[in-house]
């Protein structure tokens, strides 16, 4: 949300890691014929207590705000500097015991550290029946929050910390689950509340996720998911209906920002699986390059494509799904009367949340454009993921300007994968003194991000690190990166580690190896590591499989074996089914392989 006023308490001296700011000098008035060492060293001081291990420009300096408050999601900023954050739980995160009290988090500094002293958490507990939500914002005094199955509204005197009186619901019955159940939203200056209603199905196939499943057609779904829905934040008790549809086409729009003039501009995550549902037209390296993600400017009665098309970053156009008749990308068909994205990102990437940057604490460079904060991928396995970062993207009226810039990386830390990072963007809002603040799923961090400059680095356009084209290749098949490599070899010691796991009756030490090979994505072209971790120890969308819990058959070899092959339909206790052979196109000898292979990491 945005606010008419600003913050006038400015914040105190933040830090990044010298190794971050050392190319920065050290005062905005200095002379260019200063001393390089000197700006150096007093550019090092000036971010001498960073403590986020953050990647950031020339200038800029982050501290870790808060951590550890759960599963936060999206979050707000009032005008007196309280950040505001919505926490979620159950299948969306393995089920994992939720964080005690509250779902909601009121976070502030009263010290001027650059650190939150005061934790308030509020709201809809366990105990009351709630699971938490995504969406957060503020709006003529009110904090607006997304709690199960509907938006409420708190409110929310000037210059308090918590909300008084009750929630006052606004919109109830949203529909939940399937693959997306989450209802981030934004409200304009009128008060008009657009909410995402993001859909239950991949692709609207008979069967979610299933190899060469058609698309429903028409796509019922799209009577009440898909698309944006616009409701009235100063009403109470409305009840959500397909009548209140405002534009439709739209998989899951998590991001939103709402400039000057009223343009409303949302992200959309792309589809998964082209390569591993329809691998007679995708090329394997395709299933990590198709499609992109997208920006969109909203617009009332639009139709962007879904399910019926997706955006091709390399050929720049909406193209025929396969689930429609789609032939691989040659074909746009009805696709050409759709709306295109105003700018595209590499596949998967995942955009979590979005803010428009309107404050003058950054330099001029990043005025009126947005930040968009990607949670990262799991569909770009076997090959390199990617996302994990917090990206700009300039804008020009209503229509994107040039290429987007990687702005905070590092969140994940050493292994970017979805059971291995340490830290994931999941929101991004903007504070009254223009601080950045960035929200993290995995373990709860909130990151806030400032400038401190330095003579030159407001200028040093030519050292912003450019994202990856939407057209940019997969890379290179990625080997077990679970375990730290020993020695220079990156791959020291697995065949080691392979080789000492025990094997079961029927199988051989190849057998069990061979398994290695396909459930990381060396050999058939599987994307094992997407949903259970290249340890295999399990993600938000996939079990542990180094248990010995097991959630369908006994675990014996034969029956890990029939799971594999039939695919896991309607899953117990995760989110997305998983498809006969994980999507891929395993011979009998190959499912044999990695069936030997899980037995062993489940009885070693």
């Amino acid at each position: 949300m945005h606010f008419s006023r600003r913050y006038r308490n400015l914040w105190p001296v933040l830090t990044l890691l010298g190794a971050w700011c050392a190319n920065a000098s050290a005062s905005p008035a200095a002379s260019p014929a200063r001393n390089p060492a000197a700006g150096r060293q007093s550019e090092a001081a000036a971010c001498s207590a960073d403590d986020s291990g953050l990647k950031l420009p020339p200038g800029f300096c982050a501290t870790i705000f808060a951590d550890g408050i759960g599963h936060a999601r999206q979050l707000a900023v009032a005008p007196n500097g309280v950040v505001y954050v919505n926490t979620w739980s159950r299948r969306y995160y393995g089920n994992d015991t939720p964080h005690a009290g509250g779902f909601l988090v009121a976070l502030q500094d009263t010290t001027g550290t650059g650190k939150a002293d005061v934790n308030r958490r509020f709201g809809e507990t366990v105990q009351s029946g709630g699971a938490g939500g995504t969406g957060i914002g503020l709006y003529k005094g009110s904090l607006f929050a997304e709690i199960n199955d509907k938006i409420v509204r708190y409110a929310l005197p000037a210059g308090s910390l918590l909300p008084r009186g009750p929630a006052v619901p606004i919109v109830t019955g949203l529909p939940l689950g399937g693959d997306h159940p989450m209802h981030p939203f934004v409200i304009d200056s009128d008060g008009s509340l657009y909410i995402d209603v993001a859909t239950a199905t991949n692709a609207c196939q008979v069967q979610n996720r299933t190899p060469k499943s058609a698309g429903i057609d028409p796509c019922t779904e799209l009577e009440t998911r898909g698309g944006i829905w616009r409701y009235d934040a100063n009403k109470a008790n409305q009840t959500f209906s397909p009548a209140g549809r405002f534009a439709t086409g739209i998989r899951n729009a998590e991001g939103f920002a709402i400039d000057s003039t009223g343009h409303i501009f949302v992200t959309q995550h792309g589809r998964d699986q082209l390569h591993a549902n329809w691998p007679a037209l995708y090329k394997p390296e395709e299933e990590a390059t198709l499609p992109a993600e997208e920006l969109l400017l909203l617009r009332r009665g639009g139709d962007y494509g879904w399910p019926e098309c997706y955006y091709d970053g390399l050929q720049g156009k909406l193209v025929l799904a396969p689930e429609y008749g789609g032939d691989g990308g040659k074909t746009a068909g009805p696709c050409a009367a759709k709306t295109a994205p105003i700018a595209a990102f590499p596949a998967h990437w995942a955009p979590n949340a979005m803010a428009l940057y309107d404050k003058r604490q950054f330099p001029a460079h990043y005025r009126h454009g947005v930040f968009i904060a990607f949670h990262g991928s799991w569909d770009r396995a076997p090959y390199p993921q990617g996302g994990y970062n917090v990206v700009f993207q300039a804008l020009a009226g209503d229509r994107a300007s040039g290429q987007c810039e990687v702005f905070a990386d590092g969140f994940a830390g050493a292994l970017e994968s979805p059971g291995q990072a340490g830290h994931r963007p999941s929101g991004v809002a903007v504070g009254p003194d223009g601080a950045l603040f960035v929200s993290d799923d995995v373990r709860g961090r909130i990151y806030r991000i400032v400038y401190r400059g330095g003579a030159g680095a407001e200028g040093a356009a030519a050292r912003y690190t450019a994202c990856p084209s939407a057209s940019a290749p997969a890379g290179l098949i990625r080997a077990d990166d679970a375990k730290p490599p020993e020695g220079t070899h990156p791959d020291a010691g697995a065949a080691d580690d392979v080789a000492r796991l025990p094997i079961p009756a029927g199988a051989t030490a190849e057998t069990v190896a061979l398994g290695d090979r396909i459930f990381h994505g060396q050999v058939g072209g599987a994307t094992c590591t997407g949903c259970h971790g290249a340890d295999a120890k399990g993600t938000p969308l996939g079990p542990d499989l180094t248990d010995t819990h097991w959630l369908w058959g006994d675990g014996s070899y034969a029956a890990i074996a029939k799971t594999i092959t039939a695919g896991v339909p309607q899953p117990k206790q995760y989110r997305s089914p998983m498809p006969p052979m994980g999507g891929a196109q395993l011979s009998s000898d190959q499912v044999a392989a990695v069936a030997a292979y899980i037995w062993a990491l489940s009885h070693r």
